[in-house]
Order: structure tokens, then C-alpha cells, then sequence
């Protein structure tokens, strides 16, 4: 007999699903998040330590080349100053043009190309004009005072006037150019004014029976001439030059020592004075010798007192100028010189 099959056929869709496999858990990080903030906390600290290291040595390199900086600067400063100088330039006797170009003359032309040469040197910081004169013409003076004003403009160097044993009228005008005077208690200086001398020969030369005939042009050409007296008319026509040429002077020395026209015009009468007076007067700035020029123009130029001392002419010129002074008084011309009778418009004193 067959045995029946009593088992009951299965439904695959209605078995149950397997279990899905468990997928194992990654492994937790050790110490946690506290651990990674203690990480990052210690990265922190080692950079600001090196941050505090690095800015640290650079303080110190910096303040090591500032020294070294201001090392180079002082030893810069000390080469500079053995080269830095103060310049002469010297102003001895009448003041002229000159009749001649040569560079050792001492005429007005020359004078002046030495202030030019001497300003336009960068080793001269300061220049010193050492004066001993009566003054001289009216234009030679006005020369070197223009020479002056124009390297103090160009270069902004400063001038030292040094006073000798005379320095009135037309070497006073140059000083007033200058920064600062300096004068000896006795020089003689002031003497400020103009003056226009004429010979008149007239009575001599009718007593030797010289007669003089002028063809002229105009009325005024012979002006000034000494061989007849001035008219009345000529003398009023040279007045007006005195005065123009006066008002000039005195325009001049108001502005170099910073006074008022009326109180200038009040010293300009003429009349001189000794050093110590004209300080007194506001004249000059202080008393001295010509250490004492160098001296204040070695501070005026910044480099200091018993500076380095630059003369504004060569030995070679120096010693032409002696042979050529020797020369002359051997000749006729001094004597010509010292007999010229031509009249001329002057910033002099004739006290010597």
C-alpha cells in the first residue's frame, strides 16, 4: 500500500528573510574627542613658542644693524668731516675791477669768480671772507656783494665776514651780504655813504699858464673834469647819483642786519666807528680775531670748531701776485695810479 505523502508543500516567498550579518563597529578613537583637543591645544602652543622665538631674534638682528647702521653713519660722518672745510677768500685793499683778467689779480672780477669756485665746492661747507679794506668804486663793490648773495641763494652755504684792522664803506656793503661779522674791539669800520671826488686844477694850472679847451657833445660831457670849477647845474645832476647810490647802501645794510631803513640811515652819516662801538650799534655780531670766523663758520656749515682751512687761490697764484705786486712798484705804474686824476663814484673811506 502506498504511503500517502502528508507533508504540505512550502511557499518560498512566504519563508521568512534571513537575518542580515552583523557588520562590526568601527573601533572607537582612542582617548576620545579630549584627546584630538589636546592635540590641537599642543600644535597651538609650539607655534606661538616658535612665533615668540622667530620675532624674537629678528628684534635682535634688527637692533644689531641699527647699530651697525649708526656705526656706518659716525665713520660716514668722521670721512666727511676730514674732508669737509671752510673756505677764505681774501678782500685786501681798495676795491676795483682791476685792469687786468689775471687770476691772481685782486680786482673785483677775480674776487668774485674765487666766491663761484669756492661755494661751488661740496668740500666747503662754509666760507669766510677776510676783509681789510677802505672799500672801493661803486660797482666793483657791488660785484662781489651780488657774487655773494647768489651762491648763499644757490648753495644755502653760510658767509662769515672777518673784519681786519679797517673794513669801512664799501667792505662794510660786502660784509652786510654775510650771515655773520666778526670784527676786532679796534677795527675801524662804518663809514657808510658815498662819496665823488673831483681835482679842480683850475687856479694851479693858470699860474703855470695851462689852458684847457673841452669840444664836447653836451653840456654835461666834461662833468667833473679839473681843469674848470663845477656849475651849479652839475653839481645837482651829481647829487641825484650820490643819492640814488646811497639809497642802494643803505637798503643793502638794512636787510643783512635786519633793520629799519630810518635807523640805518641814522648810523649812515658817514662817520665810523672801532668794533666794539658797531657791536654795540648792532653793526657787527661779536668780537674776535680770524680763528674766531673760522670757528663760528665751522659750526654755521656743520662741522664743527678748528675746522679744515681752504684758501680761494692756488700757491702758484699767490706767488704771481707777489712777484707782480714787486714788479709794479719797480715801474711807473704805481705812480700813475697814485697821480690818476679821473673822478669816480665810490663806497670808500678816504682815511687812508
Amino acid at each position: 500500500m502506498e504511503e500517502q505523502n502528508n507533508s504540505v508543500p512550502v511557499n518560498p516567498a512566504a519563508q521568512p528573510a534571513p537575518a542580515p550579518a552583523q557588520v562590526p563597529a568601527p573601533p572607537a578613537a582612542p582617548g576620545g574627542t579630549g584627546f584630538w583637543l589636546k592635540v590641537v591645544a599642543a600644535l597651538y602652543a609650539v607655534s606661538l613658542i616658535a612665533a615668540f622665538s622667530l620675532i624674537t631674534k629678528a628684534d635682535a638682528a634688527k637692533k644689531a644693524g641699527s647699530k651697525d647702521l649708526k656705526m656706518s653713519k659716525l665713520s660716514s660722518s668722521l670721512r666727511q668731516s676730514k674732508k669737509s672745510a671752510v673756505g677764505v677768500v681774501e678782500i685786501y685793499g681798495a676795491i676795483s675791477q682791476g685792469s687786468s683778467s689775471r687770476s691772481w689779480d685782486r680786482g673785483s672780477q677775480q674776487i668774485s669768480k674765487r666766491i663761484r669756485s669756492l661755494s661751488a665746492d661740496k668740500d666747503v661747507k662754509a666760507i669766510v671772507l677776510d676783509i681789510n679794506t677802505p672799500g672801493g668804486s661803486v660797482g666793483s663793490v657791488q660785484e662781489i656783494y651780488s657774487a655773494i648773495k647768489r651762491a648763499k641763494a644757490e648753495t644755502k652755504k653760510p658767509f662769515v665776514a672777518r673784519f681786519g684792522e679797517v673794513s669801512a664803506s664799501g667792505g662794510y656793503y660786502v660784509a652786510s651780504a654775510c650771515d655773520l661779522v666778526v670784527a676786532h674791539p679796534g677795527t675801524i669800520t662804518g663809514s657808510i655813504g658815498v662819496i665823488f671826488s673831483v681835482t679842480n686844477l683850475e687856479g694851479l694850472l693858470k699860474k703855470v699858464g695851462v689852458r684847457s679847451e673841452a669840444i664836447k657833445s653836451g653840456k654835461f660831457k666834461d662833468i667833473g673834469s679839473p681843469m674848470r670849477e663845477m656849475t651849479t647845474e652839475e653839481h645837482k645832476l651829481l647829487q641825484g647819483m650820490i643819492d640814488d647810490s646811497y639809497e642802494q647802501f643803505v637798503a643793502a645794510v638794512a636787510e643783512g642786519r635786519k633793520m629799519t631803513v630810518e635807523k640805518t640811515k641814522a648810523l649812515a652819516d658817514g662817520r665810523i666807528y672801532t668794533g666794539r662801538q658797531a657791536l654795540d650799534l648792532g653793526l657787527v655780531d661779536k668780537l674776535g680775531d680770524l680763528q674766531e670766523a673760522l670757528d663760528a663758520a665751522g659750526e654755521l656749515g656743520g662741522i664743527g670748531k678748528n675746522p679744515r682751512v681752504v684758501r680761494e687761490s692756488a700757491p702758484f697764484e699767490q706767488l704771481m701776485s707777489l712777484v707782480d705786486s714787486r714788479l709794479q712798484l719797480l715801474g711807473t705804474k704805481a705812480v700813475a695810479d697814485a697821480l690818476e686824476t679821473g673822478p669816480s663814484l665810490e663806497y670808500r673811506w678816504y682815511g687812508r
